[in-house]
């Protein structure tokens, strides 16, 4: 499938039931677009199996709890529909992205309890997030902007308001022939990708920013198991900027990026070595088991 993403073929999952690809809109004055009031969750289907849907599925509804709206379909009949709108499209490897919202109604100021909340979900195939860098290595700039306290924004919601800067981060990012942009929090400790977590090796043991200002992704939360069943010492701590010059490894980790080593973060250079491309390989396989 190509092309733009409001003009394609194939069905799309809105409010129960199967719509026409090109039908699924909303009206101008939905709310999410003006007030970020929407949800959302990335996920992967490998040979007709959704990887971890129903952790993703639970999380769309703690992100929607946690900026304060319920979805109106339970965790089951999210499941039942990921399935419905794959099957729809006659796909068995794809790319899934269940969103939900605040959409238009009665209020369309800051306050929007009398709009109604609706959930879509859509499928498509999507190759590598960061293209060749799975083999070479990802460069990566390093952000302006920092993932904000937890006193500041819901961080561990997977909501559509908090990639703003992410967003603008790339977007710098890419304008200097990198792929992404390493993301400092607010205490100025290393904290993330602009979708990804991240992951670092020094003398054997793996070393990953504590994710209490930003998402604790499936993905990293799956490596971290993987790692440690291979005996890896695995340090969940607060790690400062100084420190990327002594990690020898670096890798990132999500739904999109599944596990992509790294070779270069601004100044800094990583070795595509052996520790990153053995948990990129071992996550392929766990994915398609």
């Amino acid at each position: 499938m190509a092309g733009a993403y409001d003009d394609r073929d194939g069905k799309i999952w809105m409010d129960g039931k199967l719509i026409e690809w090109r039908d699924a809109n909303v009206h101008i004055l939905t709310h999410a677009m003006h007030y970020a009031s929407s949800v959302f969750e990335g996920e992967r289907c490998y040979s007709g199996k959704i990887f971890k849907s129903l952790e993703h599925t639970k999380r769309l509804h703690t992100s929607a709890n946690l900026i304060d709206f319920e979805i109106p379909f339970s965790v089951d009949e999210i499941e039942a529909a990921k399935r419905a709108t794959l099957d729809a499209n006659g796909l068995t490897d794809a790319y899934v992205r269940p969103v939900a919202w605040r959409g238009s109604g009665e209020d369309m100021g800051v306050a929007a309890k009398r709009n109604q909340v609706h959930l879509a979900i859509a499928v498509w195939e999507w190759g590598n997030y960061y293209g060749d860098a799975k083999t070479k290595g990802a460069k990566l700039d390093i952000a302006k902007w920092k993932r904000p306290s937890p006193e500041t924004a819901p961080s561990q919601a997977k909501a559509a308001g908090l990639y703003m800067i992410a967003t603008m981060s790339k977007h710098a990012a890419e304008a200097k022939g990198c792929s992404d942009a390493l993301m400092f929090d607010y205490r100025g400790y290393v904290a993330e990708a602009t979708g990804a977590n991240m992951f670092f090796v020094k003398n054997g043991e793996v070393h990953t920013p504590t994710p209490d200002a930003f998402l604790n992704g499936i993905t990293r939360q799956t490596v971290i198991d993987m790692l440690r069943e291979k005996g890896i010492n695995v340090i969940e701590r607060h790690i400062m900027p100084e420190e990327l010059e002594g990690f020898e490894q670096c890798w990132l980790t999500g739904t999109a990026a599944e596990v992509t080593p790294v070779g270069q973060i601004g100044d800094y250079n990583f070795e595509v070595g052996a520790m990153a491309l053995d948990i990129s390989a071992s996550y392929e396989k766990l994915v398609r088991a």
